[in-house]
């Protein structure tokens, strides 16, 4: 009997003195660790790879923004602010019908097949706008001049890159709202388009958020 107790108190305390240790070593030393190389090698993208502008944080480089002007009486969706590059569509974005209190942010695809009809009339719709909005006097847009991540959102919804052919489409009329030059914006475009990852993975792309952040630099300068 007291051998029997003798042997659980001992089994008890081994392995209380282990979850002591391992909470140490996995709860509070590796957690600092890890952190602590992420913030001395990787800290820009440890904190949410943050763009800053007049000294504030502004958004992150990884989530696209929407560049609207304020939503009119009588309006469900508020007209782009066409001073700024446009991003993709975010057609993907779900409603947020869980807690109404707060705007959230949501992700997510349409999930609709490439003969929906909805799907379809988005496209075309999108196509007509980009056209439409694009179009500056003395140089007209064409469809076939639309590339495909104008008119058409990503899986998540959020992309915050759009084509190198996006955002040359858009310099003329950037250019005319900001009282710029197509020269001056045309060299912002390219200083801010980033070639394939590695040389070889992914797309040319340009970042929204930090193309409209140095336009706003370029435009105060003006």
């Amino acid at each position: 009997m007291n051998n029997s107790v003798s042997n659980t108190a001992r089994l008890l305390g081994a392995g209380l003195r282990a979850l002591l240790v391992l909470t140490l070593i996995t709860g509070v030393l590796y957690p600092l660790v890890v952190t602590g190389i992420a913030q001395g090698l990787f800290n820009d993208k440890a904190n949410g790879s943050e763009v800053r502008a007049d000294g504030r944080v502004v958004g992150s480089s990884l989530i696209g923004q929407s560049y609207n002007l304020p939503l009119k009486e009588g309006e469900e969706t508020p007209a782009p602010d066409l001073k700024w590059f446009q991003g993709r569509p975010q057609n993907g974005l779900g409603t947020n019908s869980v807690n109404t209190q707060y705007k959230l942010i949501l992700s997510g695809a349409t999930n609709r097949s490439g003969d929906n009809e909805e799907l379809d009339q988005w496209v075309k719709d999108a196509q007509a706008a980009v056209v439409k909005d694009n179009s500056v006097p003395g140089h007209a847009v064409k469809p076939s001049d639309v590339p495909a991540d104008a008119v058409t959102s990503s899986g998540s919804g959020l992309d915050p890159n759009i084509s190198p052919q996006y955002a040359d489409l858009q310099v003329r009329r950037v250019a005319e709202k900001n009282g710029l030059s197509v020269a001056e914006v045309g060299k912002l475009v390219d200083e801010h388009t980033e070639g394939r990852t590695l040389g070889f993975m992914g797309e040319p792309r340009v970042n929204v958020l930090e193309l409209n952040t140095a336009l706003k630099g370029l435009a105060a300068k003006s």
